[in-house]
């Protein structure tokens, strides 16, 4: 297994101080802003024509900013993060899914983090990670020394906390588990301007990645936010866009406030499509998880008001969120690690006025079933969809991809599925290289797993271990890689520690602050529980009354897999175990 065994400065081929001088001699480097949303399409803005919205400070950022009209991300998650966190493809990084053991970064891409921290940033997180569970593969681990984050697809995710809120919601600040006051989002960017305050006091140019939850599901916000929009038929949705304009208004205040505003690069984009796209959509076809252009295409303004930089303007040439890390290296002028290559390409020549090169690129992302051509290939104004037999599109004359054109332009189709071919190639042989999870390490004393992991399982919210699905009957495997060799205790447990509840025993339903309640969990006849790995097969009765299942056993070093499930008294599969805890003895 590969090991991320580079320490940062060998991996640069210079240290920290010289990367600094070098970078830093000219001219003050500048600062810079991530803000990544959740689920917000490119029509889910009033600049952007939403006839419901009402968006004033991203109005403001809009006009302020280079605007790229034809900018893609992947149509969910986790993927996208991967992207923009290393510049390499979903498929090539390992990163490739929100849950189905496929939504960790592979160790051997260096993350933006990582990059930025070894060049002299300050680096933090405030909001979503999602794109690993445990050591190597926590925020803290790639490259981010401010560290305020929640696991999993959201608060009510598998992975996070059990039956967190978004008022007072739980989350980890540096490591440790810390309870929050006040609303989720409005924690991100009080958070993130604290920190931030702190690095300007010090003199040290931070690199600030805000990664909200707004606008995913649980909708759950005061209905002061959601009111104004109660006739637009997505109420939340859209109050929890308005409380993301209400914190980019504070942050510009922040900017201006500490002289910050001139020298900073801010980024506003979203994770992927909406998922509201069928009330307002800029005329285009399809919202999150599709392969049509409302499921990739978002937003993405970039405004650096004192880095020289055109105009603000739209750019139509299309761009990805692979880009983004090449342009902030180009930008700040960082270098590029030794032996490090992006799929992504600098947008700097277009942010400056200067020429471009051609060129195509591929959206695919994975869930549950990966397949060749299951794409959007993507040239200047050609959308081709080879899946669904060869449909072509020109989205400049065709934003709602009706009118199929490949018979027309065969030259067209042909070139690009030439490239995709070539593509493909290069992708497919890591599909099914899975990213394990390493126990028995001294930089994680205990590992905890959740369904989230279980390889080709959709299992990633609450409600999986409270309303089990036949799919979960045996749950799925968990990749392992052991570091050392000994003696493993593993506890398994239906629900979580913080629950304290037995594996058989029901759930009440979780009630928030505001919105619609967590479903009660089912009582389950559990009375046994199997457990395999690699290929030892073990079979525990009269265990459903418990709240955990204690397992003691020798490990050799290396890959392994871990798959467990419950069952009832005809030893009938019910579902897998969620969540299992796992220790060197």
């Amino acid at each position: 297994m590969t090991k991320k065994l580079f320490s940062l400065q060998a991996f640069f081929g210079y240290t920290a101080a010289a990367a600094t001088a070098a970078s830093f001699a000219q001219s003050p480097p500048p600062n810079v802003i991530i803000v990544l949303t959740d689920d917000q399409g490119y029509g889910d803005l009033e600049c952007h024509g939403n006839p419901y919205l009402k968006t004033p400070h991203l109005n403001k950022l809009h006009d302020e900013s280079i605007r790229f009209t034809d900018f893609h991300v992947a149509p969910m998650s986790s993927p996208t993060r991967g992207q923009l966190l290393t510049g390499v493809h979903c498929l090539r990084n390992g990163c490739m899914a929100t849950c189905a053991g496929r939504s960790t970064i592979r160790e051997e891409f260096p993350t933006i983090g990582e990059i930025f921290s070894a060049a002299g940033y300050q680096t933090g997180i405030f909001g979503k990670w999602h794109v690993g569970y445990n050591w190597p593969n926590r925020p803290e681990d790639r490259g981010f020394k401010e560290c305020v984050y929640f696991d999993g697809f959201g608060l009510t995710g598998m992975g996070h906390y059990w039956n967190s809120d978004y008022y007072d919601p739980f989350y980890y600040h540096n490591g440790k588990l810390k309870r929050g006051k006040g609303y989720c989002n409005d924690i991100w960017f009080n958070e993130a301007m604290r920190w931030m305050a702190k690095c300007r006091k010090a003199g040290k140019p931070f690199l600030c990645y805000l990664p909200t939850n707004m606008a995913h599901f649980p909708e759950w916000i005061d209905s002061s936010w959601s009111a104004p929009y109660r006739s637009s038929g997505a109420a939340e949705f859209y109050g929890m866009i308005a409380n993301i304009d209400a914190g980019m208004g504070r942050l510009d205040s922040f900017l201006h406030a500490n002289q910050l505003y001139e020298n900073t690069i801010l980024i506003y984009l979203s994770d992927n499509g909406s998922t509201h796209s069928g009330i307002y959509n800029a005329g285009m076809t399809g919202g999150k998880c599709t392969r049509t252009e409302g499921g990739h295409r978002v937003p993405c303004f970039i405004r650096w008001p004192g880095g020289q930089l055109v105009p603000p303007c739209n750019i139509s040439t299309p761009a990805q969120v692979q880009d983004l890390l090449p342009t902030l290296i180009d930008l700040c002028h960082l270098k590029v690690p030794a032996g490090v290559s992006f799929d992504g390409m600098s947008l700097g020549p277009l942010l400056k006025g200067q020429a471009f090169p051609d060129r195509m690129m591929v959206v695919q992302y994975y869930q549950l079933n990966i397949k060749k051509y299951d794409a959007a290939i993507i040239w200047n104004q050609w959308r081709l969809l080879p899946f669904y037999g060869d449909q072509l599109y020109d989205i400049q004359r065709d934003p709602a991809q009706t009118n199929n054109i490949a018979a027309e332009h065969p030259e067209i189709v042909s070139a690009m599925k030439t490239f995709y071919e070539q593509w493909w190639q290069t992708m497919e042989p890591r599909l099914n290289d899975f990213v394990c999870t390493r126990i028995g390490s001294p930089h994680q004393k205990e590992v905890k797993l959740c369904s989230s992991l279980w390889q080709d399982v959709r299992a990633d919210g609450n409600n999986s271990a409270r309303q089990p699905k036949k799919e979960f009957a045996r749950g799925g495997p968990w990749h392992l890689y052991v570091e050392q060799a000994g003696t493993y205790v593993i506890e398994f447990r239906r629900w979580p520690r913080e629950a304290n509840t037995a594996i058989n025993a029901g759930m009440p339903p979780f009630i928030p602050r505001y919105g619609t309640p967590e479903p009660e969990g089912m009582a389950l006849p559990v009375e046994n529980i199997h457990i395999v790995i690699g290929s030892r097969d073990t079979c525990l009765q009269d265990i459903g009354k418990q709240k955990a299942v204690v397992f003691t056993t020798s490990l050799p070093a290396g890959k392994t897999t871990l798959q467990a499930w419950f069952s009832d008294k005809q030893d009938t599969a019910l579902c897998g175990v969620f969540y299992a805890y796992i220790r060197k003895k």
